[in-house]
C-alpha cells in the first residue's frame, strides 16, 4: 500500500489508530535464511580447539583475523587495516578503529596480545599459527609490533586462521585458556562466542544445530544478504541429498559421488566441483616401543622401514582413486598438493608391488603378517570410511589383519590428537593453513619432543622423527631465495619418502551441493565462508 493512500485513509483518524492500521497493512519482510548441512559436527566454538577446515570456516563467520585471505587465496586486510616491516625482524600492524566485539566492547591492541598468548598456550591446536619466537609489543591502543628473533618470510602465512578473541570476555568467563579437542567437558568458549565478525552465533547445540544471525554492529561491508544461517548435521548421505533436492536445505557437503549426476539433473540444485588442496594420507605409529592393539608384543613393527615400505607398496592407490573415489581424486606422491609446490612433478609415486611387499614383510620377520587397529573418521572426508575399508582389504593380501575403528570426527579427533596420540594406524586429510610446504615439514612431519611448546610435530600423530628434516624445515622457514628454498623443500620430501615415513594417497575433489537460489564463493581450501553467501529472497 502506498504512502499517499495511507495518508488519505489517515485523515480524521486518531494517530493511534493510524499506527495500528499501518502495522497490519504492512507486514514485516520475511528474514532471508540460509539453511545448510554438513556430514559432521561443529563441536566447539573455541577458535583454538581444532584445526579442521569446516570448523575454521564456521568460526570465521563470528571471529576475525588480523590478516585474511581473499577469494583468490591472497592476503587481504582483516582486523589489521595495514602492516609493514620496519626492519627484517619486526612486523608492525595498524589495527582498525571503531571495531566492536559482539558484546559491545571495543577491539584494541590488548586483545591481540592476549590472543597471541592464548593461541600458543597448552591445549591450543593452533600453536604454529604464530611464530614460536614472536614477541608481541603494544605500541599504542591501535598499533602492535611482532618482533622475531630471526627473519621469517612466511611469518604471516597462517595468520588467516588465527582468530582474535576478546581479552575481557575470555577472562570474565573463565576462558583464558584454550579448550583442547579432547576435552571431556565443554568450556564457556566451546558453547559461546564473542568475536568481531559479521555474524553472531545465537544458538549452538553441538552435533544438532548452530544458528548464525547478522551482526548489525559490524564494522565493514558484507557481500552476504543473509539475515540468518542455520547449520544442521546430517550424517546420512542419502538423507543429506534428499534434504537438498527437497529444498529443506540450501547447501550440503559433500555430495556423494554416486549422487552427483542426480543433483545436477534436478533443476533445483547443482554440484560445485573443483580441485581441493587437501591431501589424504595414512600414518603409522613409529613412536611407541610396542604397537597398541596389535598381535606383536614387545616391539613395534612400524619402527622397521621395511614394514612401512611393505604397507606403502601393498596399497593400490590407483584403484582407490578410480573405484572408491570414482575418478574424482588425483593420486599423490607427496604430502602436499602439487599446486602448492612448484617441483612436485619431480617426485613420482612408487607403483603397487605385492610381491615385493610380501618379501619385505618376510625380511622384517613377519611372513605371516600381524594384526592391528586402524582409526578412521567416517564423516570428515569424501568416502573416508570406504577408503579405509579398501585399505583393510589391500593389506589383507600381505597377511595383515586390520581391525577398522571408524567413528564420527568429533570422537576420532579426540582420540588421536595430543596429549596421548592414541592411534597405531590412521587416515587423515591435511590442507596446510599456510599454503606452504614448510607447514607439512614442521607440523605433520616434525619431531615431537616432550615439553616442546613450539608446535613442531603437533599433528604428527605417527611420531615419525628425522632430525635432518627438522633442520631442513628451519632452513626453509628462513630462506628468502625461492630457488634455494624449493631445493631445501625437495630434500625434505625426498628424505621423508626414503624413510617411508607416511603413505600419501590422493587429493580429493570438492563437491558442494548448492541450491540454484544461492550464490557463493568456493575456494580450493574448502572453507564455507558465510560472508560470501547470498540467497535470492523468497
Amino acid at each position: 500500500m502506498s504512502r499517499s493512500t495511507l495518508k488519505t485513509l489517515a485523515r480524521g483518524v486518531a494517530a493511534g489508530a493510524v499506527a495500528a492500521f499501518a502495522l497490519t497493512a504492512l507486514p514485516a519482510q520475511a528474514a532471508n535464511v540460509f539453511r545448510f548441512a554438513f556430514q559432521g559436527d561443529l563441536k566447539s566454538l573455541d577458535p583454538y580447539s581444532l584445526k579442521e577446515s569446516f570448523t575454521e570456516g564456521m568460526q570465521q563467520a563470528a571471529y576475525e583475523s588480523l590478516v585474511t585471505l581473499d577469494k583468490n587465496l591472497k592476503f587481504a586486510p582483516g582486523l589489521a587495516e595495514s602492516w609493514e616491516t620496519p626492519e627484517p625482524t619486526r612486523w608492525r600492524f595498524h589495527l582498525r578503529k571503531n571495531v566492536k566485539f559482539h558484546d559491545g566492547t571495543p577491539f584494541t591492541a590488548d586483545d591481540v596480545l592476549f590472543s597471541a598468548q592464548r593461541v600458543r598456550a597448552s591445549g591450543s591446536n593452533f600453536t604454529t599459527n604464530v611464530p614460536s619466537d614472536a614477541e608481541f609489543v603494544k605500541v599504542d591502543d591501535y598499533t602492535v609490533d611482532m618482533v622475531l628473533k630471526k627473519p621469517n618470510p612466511i611469518a604471516l602465512a597462517q595468520f588467516p586462521t588465527w582468530l582474535i578473541m576478546s581479552k575481557a570476555w575470555s577472562e570474565k568467563n573463565g576462558a583464558a585458556q584454550p579448550t583442547p579437542a579432547n576435552a571431556t567437558s565443554p568450556s564457556y568458549a566451546t558453547l559461546h562466542e564473542n568475536g568481531t565478525g559479521p555474524f553472531v552465533i545465537t544458538e549452538h547445540q553441538p552435533g544438532v544445530k548452530t544458528v548464525f544471525k547478522k551482526f548489525d554492529g559490524y564494522w565493514g561491508k558484507v557481500e552476504s544478504n543473509l539475515d540468518e544461517a542455520v547449520l544442521t548435521t546430517i550424517a546420512n548421505p542419502a538423507t543429506r541429498v534428499a534434504a537438498l533436492l527437497s529444498g529443506e536445505v540450501d547447501w550440503i557437503d559433500p555430495v556423494p559421488l554416486q549422487d552427483q549426476q542426480r543433483v545436477n539433473g534436478s533443476g533445483t540444485a547443482t554440484v560445485m566441483a573443483g580441485p581441493e588442496l587437501r591431501t589424504i594420507f595414512l600414518g603409522m605409529d613409529q613412536d611407541r616401543d610396542e604397537l597398541k592393539d596389535s598381535s606383536v608384543k614387545g616391539k613395534n613393527p612400524f619402527k622397521d622401514p621395511k614394514v612401512r615400505e611393505a604397507f606403502y607398496l601393498a596399497i593400490d592407490e590407483e584403484t582407490i582413486a578410480k573405484r572408491v573415489m570414482r575418478g574424482q581424486a588425483v593420486p599423490s606422491a607427496l604430502m602436499i598438493a602439487p599446486a602448492l609446490y612448484d617441483r612436485a612433478s619431480e617426485i613420482k609415486r612408487p607403483a603397487t608391488d605385492l610381491k615385493k611387499a610380501k618379501d619385505l614383510m618376510a625380511q622384517a620377520g613377519y611372513p605371516d603378517g600381524f594384526t592391528l587397529t586402524m582409526d578412521c573418521p567416517n564423516d570428515r572426508y569424501v568416502n573416508d570410511e570406504a577408503i579405509c575399508q579398501a585399505v583393510v582389504s589391500m593389506l589383507a593380501r600381505i597377511n595383515v589383519k586390520v581391525n577398522l575403528n571408524a567413528q564420527p570426527k568429533a570422537k576420532y579427533f579426540a582420540k588421536v590428537l595430543a596429549p596421548n596420540y592414541d592411534t597405531s594406524f590412521y587416515l587423515l586429510g591435511w590442507t596446510p593453513s599456510s599454503l606452504d610446504s614448510h607447514n607439512i615439514l614442521y607440523e605433520i612431519v616434525g619431531c615431537r619432543k616432550p615439553g616442546d611448546k613450539s608446535g613442531r610435530g603437533s599433528w604428527n600423530l605417527a611420531g615419525y622423527c628425522n632430525p635432518k628434516i627438522d633442520t631442513l624445515a628451519d632452513q626453509v622457514e628462513a630462506e628468502t631465495d625461492k630457488t634455494k628454498r624449493d631445493a631445501l623443500i625437495k630434500e625434505g620430501f625426498d628424505t621423508l619418502n626414503a624413510d617411508w615415513g607416511y603413505i600419501p594417497l590422493h587429493q580429493q575433489a570438492l563437491a558442494w551441493g548448492v541450491s540454484k537460489k544461492v550464490h557463493l564463493t568456493q575456494r580450493a581450501d574448502n572453507l564455507l565462508l558465510l560472508y560470501w553467501v547470498s540467497k535470492d529472497p523468497q
